[in-house]
């Protein structure tokens, strides 16, 4: 775990960052939508809940990434990677529907945070001098 802010790569906290603003806005789309389900009339109720649930829910995961990426704990590439592989595809959706205003800045996001993440850099941050995972077996990280 790198300490100081100092020995963090600057690739760690770009990617830390684009994820900490995916996280916050997941938190509030998925808060719009529950506040939107219990003042107006959905049509099916039990969906609209569950799908503000799964936007907090979601939020507060891609919040919880981008803090291990921060903190360039080991953990934290893995999610942080697959979350935007999932993120492209809506994206590119977004797009061939015309919807621009959403589908590019999610395009942008996504790929910023892949190529911050599997810089070399980053690499070496997270997972030690060579790539491998880190020290010797009985050597602390």
């Amino acid at each position: 775990m790198i300490s100081s802010p100092a020995r963090r790569p600057a690739t760690l906290a770009v990617a830390a960052a684009v994820l900490a603003a995916e996280g916050l806005l997941g938190l509030v789309l998925g808060g719009y939508v529950a506040v939107e389900t219990l003042i107006g009339k959905p049509s099916d109720m039990s969906s609209a809940l569950a799908v503000a649930a799964f936007g907090m829910l979601a939020g507060a995961g891609i919040g919880w990434v981008a803090w291990g990426v921060w903190q360039a704990l080991r953990w934290s590439r893995g999610p942080g990677v697959v979350t935007q592989i999932f993120i492209l595809p809506v994206a590119i959706s977004l797009i061939g529907s015309r919807q621009y205003a959403f589908g590019v800045p999610l395009v942008v996001a996504a790929v910023i945070v892949l190529v911050t993440l599997l810089a070399p850099q980053s690499t070496h941050a997270l997972m030690g001098e060579d790539g491998s995972g880190g020290g010797s077996p009985g050597s602390p990280d």
